[in-house]
């Protein structure tokens, strides 16, 4: 049995660009959805964020500190080309082209997430977002560019964030605008199909543009419990995995939708129009399976209808599980949960893993000694990396790094700032920007041993 991770294993952090850079009008950069997006008036906007855009040199100094080997950040589509359908911004290039030289300088591998959640706001006003093919193979453009200008260096890739998130909501796809007639059911899973189709597009593109290069799936995984010990809870809680969870993962492995998610489409008339050479396309499978992990949930007894989203049924079931405790925001901390999803994800498919998410949200305000002393931090990553570390060495599963989430602080994605998940704090409010100082939290040095012993260290 292996005693110890690998000494290639990876560890960083995770961030969106919407959620760090700031400079929303600088740069040569077009508007995003982001920019007009009404937020939670109790809340920021995205304008400034954490002025990573002009202050990354100081982020990647701490970074380097805090022993970062591995750094996935999105690139902001609206940056590179401006209204998603018209001329290169060499500006924007540029910024991205001195990151990565400076992340790389630094002993950090870059990775690049090609859209997180975000687009020129262009594509969603004059087309709906990802509901039209045409966004598609705007998308093939874009992701054909990053990779021509960025794939010399950048050799890990992932097309969209949590892509089975575009199976639940329109919001991520950008794709609100349900068309006359058709129902939402029809309507979501169609531009899931399209997202799907993106993704591939996206695969092929990189095996042609940079052979050498990685491209993975990347979902958002919660494990679901049934509430009572009931045959019906049990298989409404398998069910749920399959559809939230699983779907996604296998369409990245076995280059096909599965036949659980054929049936459940067809029965109810839902199943996405395949254009020409779209199954084709789907054989553009990845090399290895990335996810975020957060938390577990537990599922009362149910069934699905005909009516409604699967996403949507399986939401009204979700109660508290009395066995765990939970963040202010209501997320379950599960760090055995995190093992059973490297197992069931890793037995099931096969496949490398990488955890690209991981941490918790709290609030948090500088002490009279200007310090965070955030111990609930410190034993949420404790535990979820040793129990990473039991799936990997006791259990066979084949893992390739553990990345945080918002190493240093960030905007939570509903744009609140209170919601905090780095070891570093950021020194501004929901509307007060302050100074944006980066301050050490207690973790920042726990972290740092945890990181430079390859996860050894974790008292």
């Amino acid at each position: 049995m292996k005693k110890t991770l690998d000494s290639n294993f990876y560890w960083g952090g995770s961030v969106s660009s919407f959620q760090t850079e700031g400079a929303w009008d600088e740069g040569g950069k077009g508007l995003s959805i982001y920019d007009v997006r009404p937020t939670n008036p109790e809340f920021s906007d995205w304008k400034v964020a954490i002025d990573a855009y002009h202050r990354y040199d100081e982020d990647i100094v701490l970074m380097k500190e805090m022993g970062f080997n591995f750094y996935r950040f999105s690139i902001c589509w609206s940056r590179i080309i401006p209204n998603g359908d018209d001329e290169i911004n060499e500006e924007g290039v540029k910024f991205y082209n001195d990151l990565i030289d400076k992340l790389i300088a630094a002993g950090i591998e870059p990775m690049i997430t090609l859209v997180h959640f975000d687009m020129p706001y262009k594509l969603v006003k004059e087309y709906n977002g990802f509901a039209s093919r045409k966004v598609v193979d705007l998308f093939e453009r874009y992701a054909r560019v990053c990779m021509e200008r960025f794939g010399d260096r950048v050799k890990h890739w992932m097309t969209f964030n949590e892509q089975n998130l575009h199976a639940t909501m329109l919001r991520v796809s950008n794709a609100e605008e349900i068309p006359e007639g058709v129902s939402e059911a029809k309507h979501l899973y169609q531009v899931n199909h399209n997202v799907f189709i993106a993704h591939c597009k996206a695969t092929k593109a990189l095996r042609e543009l940079v052979p050498d290069a990685k491209m993975c799936g990347m979902t958002t995984v919660s494990n679901f419990y049934p509430e009572k010990c009931t045959p019906q809870n049990n298989l409404f809680a398998k069910q749920a995995y399959n559809y939230i969870n699983a779907f996604h993962s296998d369409v990245f492995v076995n280059g096909e939708y599965p036949s659980y998610m054929v049936s459940y489409l067809e029965n109810r008339g839902w199943m996405p129009k395949f254009e020409e050479g779209d199954a084709e396309l789907l054989k553009y499978t990845v090399d290895y399976l990335a996810f975020s992990y957060y938390r577990s949930n537990t599922l009362t007894e149910g069934s699905f209808d005909n009516e409604r989203p699967y996403g949507e049924i399986i939401n009204e079931h979700v109660i508290k599980n009395p066995y765990l405790d939970a963040t202010e925001w209501g997320w379950e901390k599960d760090a055995i949960g995190f093992r059973w999803t490297l197992n069931e994800m890793y037995q099931r498919h096969h496949m490398p893993l990488f955890v690209l998410e991981n941490g918790m949200g709290a609030r948090e305000e500088l002490d009279e000694n200007d310090e965070i002393h955030d111990d609930y931090r410190i034993e949420y990553h404790r535990n979820h990396i040793q129990e990473m570390k039991n799936a990997i060495l006791e259990d066979g599963v084949d893992c390739m790094g553990y990345i945080t989430w918002g190493p240093i602080d960030i905007p939570s994605s509903g744009c609140e700032i209170a919601k905090r998940y780095g070891f570093v704090y950021v020194n501004r409010t929901e509307k007060d920007l302050k100074d944006l100082r980066r301050v050490p939290k207690k973790s920042f040095k726990w972290i740092k041993k945890v990181f430079e012993s390859n996860g050894e260290d974790l008292v």
